[in-house]
């Protein structure tokens, strides 16, 4: 209890608690993927930021929490005011089927920080997860697995009907240990889809007479790594191999085998990270992961740089069942 105090009063917490808006929201909407470490931060989203809280430790049963849960839940209402567009009102105006897509993506961002707080016994985050799971799950026996895009003019697109997993999609699964009881064969077949190489052309989705950037579909490995085992985006390997660890599917990537290696190897034989010349905390370049790491702010002391990667390897570790040893 006094721990739980002890983060609701810091200032991280505190500054987040200040810039929520009277609707439960932060920054300009759902989906943005930055969050508030700062007095300025730029394309803060109420999903990233709620999972944040959620990663310090905030209980779910402080205002700020549950304001954005109301927020949440009404999105997985289906409820089509047009008022739950949030950042999307301007763009989708007129465009009902770019609307229909927002909004699809939106109760995923929903469900997985609802899921990813602990509510996973919720009969509304059970029913959202599943219906994810379900089309995912029609998508991996499609042929549409194997060729997933079309091509339009000059462009590649995702096929209208291809359904691939997002990153959301597989964080809400993964916090689900109840969901990968009940469909133990689809988890299977998605830790064997998400192990494959990625296709590496650039593509487009359209949304009724508009193309977005896809930005939270997974079509394959999504980690890239060096010979080495150097991954390119830590903070989202990081994130990635957790999630991987939470389905029981770490053995099934090769890339997170190889960047998992590497960042043990790092470790000093009190299984803190320790790699040489360590000057600043690792960047997202893609900030898919802006809201889970660092959880530690940046800092001038070089061995509190060590606190936020020393903590999720351990934790990785503790999620694969493997039994820690120090020297």
């Amino acid at each position: 209890m006094a721990l739980r105090q002890e983060v609701v009063a810091s200032k991280q917490v505190a500054l987040a608690f200040k810039k929520q808006k009277k609707n439960g929201t932060w920054g300009d909407g759902i989906l943005g993927l930055g969050v508030q470490r700062g007095a300025t931060a730029r394309d803060v989203g109420t999903v990233s930021e709620y999972r944040l809280l959620a990663e310090l430790g905030v209980p779910t049963e402080e205002r700020a929490m549950r304001l954005a849960e109301r927020v949440f839940f009404r999105l997985l209402s289906r409820d089509e005011d047009p008022s739950l567009l949030f950042e999307f009102a301007k763009p989708t105006k007129g465009n009902l089927e770019q609307a229909m897509w927002a909004r699809g993506v939106m109760r995923q961002g929903a469900t997985a920080a609802l899921a990813h707080a602990g509510h996973i016994e919720d009969p509304r985050v059970r029913g959202a997860a599943h219906r994810m799971a379900t089309d995912i799950s029609a998508f991996l026996r499609s042929e549409l697995v194997e060729k997933p895009f079309i091509r339009k003019g000059s462009r590649t697109i995702l096929h209208p009907q291809a359904n691939p997993p997002t990153i959301l999609a597989v964080a809400t699964i993964a916090y689900m240990p109840s969901l990968q009881r009940e469909r133990a064969g689809f988890v299977e077949r998605l830790g064997v889809y998400l192990a494959q190489p990625a296709p590496k052309r650039p593509y487009a989705i359209q949304t009724g007479k508009k193309v977005v950037k896809p930005m939270f579909q997974v079509l394959g490995d999504p980690l890239v790594a060096d010979s080495a085992g150097r991954p390119k985006d830590l903070p989202l390997a990081l994130h990635w191999i957790e999630l991987l660890a939470r389905l029981g599917q770490i053995n099934s990537s090769p890339t997170a085998q190889k960047i998992l290696s590497r960042l043990l190897s790092e470790c000093d034989g009190q299984g803190i990270w320790n790699p040489p010349n360590l000057r600043t905390l690792p960047k997202s370049p893609s900030r898919l992961a802006e809201f889970y790491f660092p959880l530690e702010s940046d800092s001038k002391d070089p061995d509190q740089r060590k606190v936020d990667v020393t903590f999720r390897l351990a934790l990785i570790a503790k999620l694969a069942g493997w039994a820690l040893e120090y020297t």
